[in-house]
């Protein structure tokens, strides 16, 4: 097992962190999931997309461009919403979407790492316990972090004391 320490660390860490500063986790799951696009369909021409808008800038791989492009949504929409989770139901329910979002940064981002830091995490025995529950992640996250952005709604409308 402690072969799987850096595995288990890249889980864990993003998970406190999400939970202990109050990120909206479910918008971050969301943002991993616009990263995958962009990793999609932007990856391939992006860098010339990266030189057209630096052009004095050195060659960059084409592995960091990737992992910039999953990555760089999530880390914004972290930023953007520190804080924001109030209430202590709110609270708990955050904990769900911030394990299936850490979950998920994890199972995006090492199939894009170099050949060598690839290859360590996919030998580790917990990558295969990760790598296989890819479907609940992407499930049960997608609908944990629907159920948290509804329970976000405000109810204007009945009562008087939103009234003036």
């Amino acid at each position: 097992m402690p072969h799987d320490l850096a595995l288990i660390l890249a889980l864990a860490v993003p998970f406190a962190a999400m939970v202990l500063v109050r990120v909206n986790a479910a918008m971050v799951f969301m943002s991993l999931c616009l990263g995958t696009v962009l990793v999609e369909y932007v990856a391939g021409q992006a860098d010339d997309l990266f030189h057209a808008f630096m052009p004095h800038a050195g060659s960059v791989s084409t592995t960091t461009l990737s992992l910039m492009l999953l990555l760089a949504p999530a880390v914004l929409t972290s930023i953007l919403t520190l804080f924001s989770v109030h209430g202590g139901a709110k609270f708990w329910l955050n904990f769900l979407p911030a394990a299936a979002a850490s979950a998920l940064a994890v199972l995006l981002a090492v199939p894009l790492l170099p050949g060598g830091l690839k290859n360590s995490f996919e030998a580790q025995s917990a990558w295969h316990i990760v790598s296989s529950s890819e479907a609940l992640v992407i499930g049960m996250g997608g609908f944990m972090s629907l159920v948290f952005l509804w329970s976000q709604r405000r109810f204007f409308g009945g009562g008087d004391k939103h009234r003036r």
